[in-house]
């Protein structure tokens, strides 16, 4: 009896660290509320005020737009808000798993995980302030600092509103750094 209930603490504790691995590499998304508690105060840099002002904020809104359906009927596509080539670009977490998903809105558009990570694994404060005190590593709980590469997922060519990318222009309309960091 007693060898049968190793066994299964023994098999329950492999099945965990197999789920857990998994669940490393697939992160949660948090949703915009979870950044937004942080990220809104004036003297912190308010990068969530910084974001309502930007086109990443209308993302979805856009698809919307009598422009949009315009040039989405150009490509074969009758409704872009529903479309999946679309919203891969225009919804944070779009065509991920839907498990990982259940905290996003789709009209919130193209929020902070979009381009800093799904948030699952670094939106705590403590683990915020242990990034930013050097005492854990940014990539090692998913958190991105983005780059070109980022940005060009969906600014390319298969956009069909796409007439090239300037990164850095792109990159200063959109920055929204901490005061204290620069």
């Amino acid at each position: 009896m007693q060898r049968k209930i190793v066994t299964l603490a023994l098999t329950a504790a492999l099945a965990a660290f197999l789920v857990g691995s998994a669940v490393a590499e697939e992160r949660a998304y948090v949703g915009l509320k979870k950044c937004k508690m942080c990220h809104k105060k004036d003297d912190k840099g308010n990068q969530y005020g910084q974001w309502l002002e930007t086109a990443h904020a209308k993302a979805f809104e856009t698809l919307g737009t009598d422009k949009a359906i315009e040039k989405a009927k150009e490509v074969g596509v009758d409704n872009p808000q529903e479309n999946a080539a679309c919203l891969k670009c225009h919804v944070t977490g779009y065509g991920e798993d839907e498990a990982l998903t259940l905290k996003l809105v789709k009209e919130n558009g193209v929020t902070c995980e979009s381009c800093h990570g799904a948030g699952g694994d670094y939106y705590k404060k403590k683990t915020m302030n242990a990034i930013a005190e050097g005492k854990t590593d940014r990539e090692s709980v998913g958190l991105i600092k983005p780059d070109k590469a980022v940005c060009e997922r969906c600014h390319n060519e298969d956009n069909p509103f796409h007439e090239g990318f300037d990164f850095d222009a792109a990159f200063e309309k959109i920055a929204h750094p901490r005061p204290d960091q620069g």
